[in-house]
Order: C-alpha cells, then structure tokens, then sequence
C-alpha cells in the first residue's frame, strides 16, 4: 500500500492532537500493534510539540507542516516548522537539555523520538526553522492480524 498526505495547522498546543489523531488515521491501514502505534503517536507528538514550543514559542501565528508517505509498511515523515531553528541540533538532541528550563521541559523529546524511530534526522538554521524527518517500519499486515 502506498498513500501520502500533507497538513499544515496554526501552532497552538491545541492542535498537537489534531496532528496526532491525523497521523494515527492515516497509518491506520498498516494496522499498526498497539505498541507500534502508541511509539507512532509519541514521536507525532514530540515532533509537533517541539515545533510549536520551541521553534514558535508558541506564538499561534504561524504553522507547522506535516509530510507523510506510506510506501508498503514504511512511513516516512516530516515536521516542518519556519521558526527559530536550532542553535546546536547535537547538543540540542543530548537526553536532559532544553532551552525551556522555566516552562518544565524535561528535554527528553529528540531522546524519545531517537528510540522509537526507525531513522530520525533533524535539520535546522537559525530564524529559518526546523525540519525533523523520521521512518518507522510497521509489522506486515497479513490476514490474522486483520482479525484481533
């Protein structure tokens, strides 16, 4: 099976739902495991959530961009915001730094999305924005699995 879908929505936190609930409906014919699509949905929401907090502060007046492919079991994704970038991706994807101490950030976002992806890239400049690409591969479906 392959699909392929672009959504782009205003960052407000709000709209981290609209994007995770999205992106599960369109992966939803890979009838992704509970586990699969519970980590699917955590790197959604991390990606998105980083785009809105730290590459808009979020500022509601701009969006963020979702890219996804589905080729046979494979999505491949892309959270695309035209932010504030990021002044040092490596240290940025370090487990505990953030750049939001005051707001609660664990730091732990780039960590996450690092263990339950496949591939995980980030490209970045400062005052051009941020693009977090990532696959995940999917069990293949087979007619068993149809029936859970």
């Amino acid at each position: 099976m392959n699909n392929e879908m672009t959504l782009s929505f205003v960052a407000i936190e709000e709209n981290e739902a609209l994007a995770r609930m999205t992106m599960t409906c369109f992966i939803s014919p890979l009838d992704p495991t509970i586990e699969e699509l519970s980590e699917f949905k955590t790197i959604v929401s991390e990606a998105v959530t980083n785009a809105i907090i730290h590459g808009y502060d979020c500022d509601g007046k701009r969006e963020v961009t979702i890219h996804a492919k589905i080729e046979d079991s494979k999505v491949t994704m892309t959270v695309t915001d035209e932010g504030n970038g990021i002044f040092d991706v490596d240290q940025a994807m370090e487990p505990m730094f953030t750049t939001k101490p005051l707001l609660e950030r664990s730091g732990m976002g780039f960590t996450i999305m690092e263990s339950f992806a496949d591939n995980l890239s980030v490209e970045s400049a400062i005052g051009q924005g941020t693009v977090v690409r990532f696959e995940k591969a999917f069990s293949p479906v087979t007619e068993k699995s149809r029936m859970r």
